[in-house]
């Protein structure tokens, strides 16, 4: 069994409006009232850095004690939250998350809970969304392969907005349960990463911010 004192689990929460989330914030309540809370490092993204300022150094000191990183938010026009997009292009840099030398990441679980407005139903070739919730996600699982974490297979609460207080207190208790037992019920579930990533060509590699030159 891991050291219990080891806060060896990083959730990063970003929810822009957390005071209005119904399924975020029943997790975060679920997750500090449970026996595990003494083993997670949670970082509020939208309450540590409401200026969007992001203490780089402090992250990736997060990340390197961390075995398994969780991203908890809502699902945002197919894709994460702005503040989390922001975190994910400053922390997981160059040098540092992959390519030459960036080794800081190798071998950690990634492990995506999220919830979204549409229905399971709404995820499908004849859906409204044309596509598998799969399919959208897919930026999320070629991340973690580039920075040589084990992509292991998300929690989505679909139809959050119209979800009982039943469904989600359940989806809070599975999220849980899950970081109770980790690693146990991951171990044989995750996705490693493929081929050599510290041979990614340069014209291939995600561009630094800085590489932009700013907010163009």
């Amino acid at each position: 069994m891991p050291d219990s004192t080891a806060r060896d689990i990083l959730v990063l929460a970003a929810h822009p409006d957390l005071a209005r989330s119904h399924a975020t914030r029943t997790v975060l309540d679920a997750l500090r009232a449970s026996p595990v809370a003494d083993r997670v490092e949670l970082r509020d993204l939208y309450r540590l850095y409401p200026d969007f300022h992001i203490h780089i150094e402090a992250e990736q000191r997060a990340l390197e004690a961390a075995k398994l990183v969780v991203m908890l938010h809502p699902i945002y026009w197919y894709s994460m939250p702005a503040l989390q997009k922001l975190w994910l292009d400053e922390v997981a840099h160059l040098g540092w998350a992959y390519g030459p030398g960036g080794t800081a990441l190798h071998g950690k679980d990634f492990w995506l809970v999220a919830s979204t407005g549409g229905g399971a139903e709404a995820y499908a070739p004849g859906g409204h969304n044309h596509h598998a919730i799969d399919e959208f996600l897919l930026p999320y699982l070629q991340s973690a392969r580039t920075c040589g974490m084990n992509y292991l297979p998300p929690q989505i609460l679909h139809g959050a907005h119209r979800a009982t207080d039943g469904e989600v207190t359940a989806h809070a208790e599975l999220f849980v349960k899950r970081l109770v037992h980790y690693p146990e019920w991951c171990e044989h579930l995750a996705e490693p990463p493929v081929g050599d990533e510290d041979d990614v060509e340069l014209d291939e590699r995600p561009p630094l911010f800085s590489e932009l030159g700013g907010a163009a």
